[in-house]
């Protein structure tokens, strides 16, 4: 049994990423493969992320994750002047929405908040550990108007207007997250179109990130954490080319852990369920650590996690533990970035990981 400390790591706080490169591509790429010979250790290319296509084949697929982050923070004030901080979780309605709450009180049901002193919400019925929030008029209207980006907590300046665009993958289309996809930041239109012209499948999928991505494991037993849950979906054209991938042997690209985890969710509950994988749409709260058997992704495209993160539990899952553990190692002594402005690894999963 694993527990919280084996996920534990020293990072230097110089190698947080606080901005965004000029240019996405720019940003480093850690090739890591794994060695049939259990008894050697992974190897490790130093690469740049504009060198990702000579890592892939024609023909395999690339499943990337179109959610759009929300400029779901808010700062506002009581009836009694009393201030406070929303962050919106997620949209349950045109007018309504669920969200977390910063006051020096908890407000109570019927409490009118006036939010970045331009309307007023009403907060509704508590679903721990949110609250329910009745917006005046289209949630993502007013969200969109007057909302800031939330970058996370380990950047510590506002978001100002580039990281409204930098914050934000090429192919985001659907609204819903609180966090990006912070692995698809890193293509850009010129990279896709050359993965394009190579041969490359490409397909998309949906999961709205929510906070609890950077919600902190408490228990050392980490069999007892649980984990928010985030809706997903996936279309039927995702699954058709996810098939086909399958049929000519070539292989499924998770980019990001966003997009993994709904992969391996909707695999998961469809082997559950005596069924082949199909087109879904469903909240998954899925925690996904070493043991764990992938049913479809064969390789991620993933940034580098926080210590004692699910992340980070989860992409040890994929690669090994020990692997990671001296990925992490190589990636510190080279002075990579990490976290959500940080620089990427290209994973390959490990033997061990297969469910056969």
């Amino acid at each position: 049994m694993f527990k919280l400390s084996d996920f534990d790591f020293d990072l230097p706080a110089e190698l947080i990423a606080q901005t965004a490169l000029p240019e996405r591509s720019a940003s480093r790429l850690l090739e890591v493969t794994n060695s049939r010979d259990r008894a050697q250790l992974a190897q490790f290319v130093d690469r740049r992320f504009s060198e990702l296509p000579e890592c892939i084949a024609p023909g395999d697929l690339l499943v990337f994750n179109d959610t759009k982050v929300l400029k779901a923070r808010f700062f506002g004030q009581k009836a009694s002047g009393g201030k406070i901080e929303v962050l919106v979780e997620r949209l349950t309605g045109a007018r309504t929405a669920l969200a977390q709450i910063r006051a020096s009180k908890s407000p109570s049901p019927g409490t009118t908040l006036r939010l970045a002193d331009a309307f007023d919400v009403t907060v509704g019925e508590r679903v721990e550990p949110f609250y329910t929030l009745h917006f005046p008029d289209d949630c993502l209207t007013l969200i969109e108007q007057y909302g800031r980006l939330p970058l996370p907590p380990y950047i510590t300046h506002d978001a100002d207007s580039t990281d409204e665009t930098r914050y934000q993958t090429v192919f985001a289309q659907t609204p819903g997250a609180v966090a990006a996809p912070t692995a698809g930041l890193h293509f850009d239109d010129a990279m896709l179109a050359k993965l394009d012209a190579m041969g490359v499948e490409r397909a998309t999928l949906t999961l709205h990130v929510g906070a609890g991505t950077f919600q902190p494991v408490r228990v050392e037993n980490i069999d007892e954490h649980k984990m928010h849950s985030e809706w997903y979906q996936l279309p039927q054209s995702l699954v058709d080319k996810i098939a086909a991938a399958r049929a000519r042997g070539s292989r499924v690209i998770a980019v990001g852990t966003t997009s993994m985890r709904a992969l391996e969710a909707a695999a998961r509950d469809a082997e559950r369920e005596g069924r082949a994988l199909a087109a879904t749409s469903a909240e998954t709260d899925i925690f996904i650590t070493p043991g764990y058997k992938f049913r479809v992704v064969d390789r991620l495209v993933t940034n580098f996690h926080l210590p004692k993160s699910t992340l980070l539990m989860l992409v040890s899952a994929f690669a090994g533990i020990e692997t990671i553990r001296a990925a992490y190692r190589h990636a510190i002594e080279e002075r990579y970035r990490f976290f959500s402005y940080g620089d990427a690894m290209l994973l390959t999963r490990t033997a061990d990981a297969l469910n056969a």
